[in-house]
């Protein structure tokens, strides 16, 4: 009965109606657009909200299981000189007193190795050997000076045969600083083949021989104060943009630095939008960690600037008072580079180009572009948190996937040959295992 009465009407319309009338072509016209528009939507990268999918797009970390690698770490009293690169010519120095400031994550690093499920305690089935040191907080303590650091280090590694072996391949040693491995004055000598954790990229600029090589060494994140990087309730919560008094601000010292010059100077011609204070860093005006924070989090954009050299922890601390950081270093090294899009979590701008131009670029950001972007990063932060590998998201992790993609399958050294038996020998045939200390070095 339906099926009949439809057809009566069916052909009742068809009798009165023309086939195709405007309307019917508009309302075609209409859907053909909006079928394009939304089939654009669904295939574009999703920019804006922070789900899963688009995490994927811009952290992409490989599963726990695709690491598996075995690291050792020499123990403090297994060599001579070792103790004295932790704690100072005296012992004094206490690892919870080196926690504090950049070189934190020196002990950090060793202390979350030591807890690692990669750590294995035979050498002789280690893919990698982690060289734990300290020297940065016992030289910023007095506890070694720069000659001392050099002859302990010499004297540490003609201590290890498996060094010898590899030519130092298969070794790691950290320098948590913006020196770099130039702490260790005779670097390019011993260890110019490790592998070395730096924050710091290219220095060239500094010194004739850069101590960074892209493809052996591993940039690390700076160390964060851990009252901001805890989960639950950091030290300080971040501000509603609408809450924020500047669009930028840039905290720290000048230092003679030529970009951070301009933008002290940039911050009085435009005080209402860019935030320079005058920060004390000794005295009774020392600024403490907490305001420090406070400051940095008034503002919709952190500038973050090179000094001595082409890092700065002000990059990462940003993200955990949720501003945009805004890098003015062009030659910057950044922290797993294989995994991260930064530019979908942050802005580079050319150090050239700091002036007005830049505030003006800044200030036509719409809101919600800015809120995509710190929703990006509040998902990527937990990167540069130094927790245990064996967390979902954390600095260790991303440090220990990055070293399995710098082990070798065999271990050349211009100081070691091999029999056709197997055997390993030095330049007077003497096998491996009856190699006698110290070893001799390059």
């Amino acid at each position: 009965m339906w099926s009949s009465n439809s057809n009566n009407k069916s052909r009742t319309m068809h009798h009165h109606h023309p086939l195709c009338t405007r309307t019917h072509q508009i309302g075609a016209l209409l859907l053909v657009i909006a079928t394009f528009f939304f089939t654009r939507l669904l295939d574009a990268p999703c920019r804006i909200s922070p789900t899963v999918s688009s995490q994927r797009k811009f952290l992409l970390l490989p599963e726990s299981h695709e690491v598996s690698i075995k690291i050792y770490v020499y123990d403090v009293n297994e060599i001579d000189g070792l103790n004295e690169l932790l704690k100072g010519r005296d012992g004094k120095i206490a690892p919870e007193a080196c926690l504090k400031g950049q070189w934190g994550s020196q002990v950090k690093i060793h202390k979350l190795l030591l807890e690692s499920r990669f750590r294995t305690k035979k050498k002789e089935e280690a893919d990698l050997f982690f060289v734990p040191s300290y020297v940065k907080c016992a030289r910023m303590m007095g506890g070694l000076n720069d000659k001392e650091i050099n002859n302990t280090f010499v004297k540490v590694i003609s201590q290890m045969p498996y060094f010898r072996l590899s030519g130092g391949r298969n070794h790691i040693f950290v320098f948590p600083s913006g020196a770099g491995a130039h702490l260790f004055k005779s670097w390019a000598t011993y260890i110019n083949r490790s592998i070395i954790l730096t924050p710091e990229g290219d220095r060239t600029d500094k010194r004739d021989t850069s101590a960074f090589n892209t493809w052996k060494d591993i940039i690390i994140p700076g160390n964060v104060e851990d009252g901001m990087t805890k989960t639950g309730s950091p030290m300080v919560q971040p501000l509603p943009l609408s809450k924020r008094k500047y669009l930028a601000n840039y905290l720290g010292r000048a230092q003679g630095k030529a970009g951070r010059l301009q933008l002290i100077e940039l911050s009085k011609q435009f005080p209402e939008k860019l935030e320079c204070p005058d920060l004390k860093f000794s005295g009774g005006e020392k600024l403490g960690r907490k305001d420090y924070f406070e400051h940095l989090r008034n503002s919709k954009f952190c500038l973050a600037p090179r000094g001595e050299s082409s890092w700065t922890l002000r990059f990462y601390e940003s993200f955990f008072v949720e501003c945009v950081p805004v890098i003015l270093s062009d030659q910057i090294e950044l922290p797993f580079q294989n995994v991260i899009d930064y530019s979908q979590i942050s802005i580079k701008w050319p150090s050239s180009r700091i002036g007005p131009e830049l505030l003006e670029y800044l200030e036509s950001i719409p809101d919600k572009d800015i809120e995509a972007i710190i929703a990006r990063g509040r998902q990527v932060r937990c990167m540069w948190v130094y927790a245990s590998d064996s967390e979902s998201c954390s600095a260790m992790r991303g440090i220990m996937w990055e070293l399995q993609r710098k082990v070798r399958q065999f271990h050349q050294s211009a100081e070691t040959f091999w029999l056709h038996n197997g055997s390993f020998v030095n330049r007077n045939l003497v096998e491996f295992s009856k190699w006698k200390l110290p070893v001799p070095l390059p």
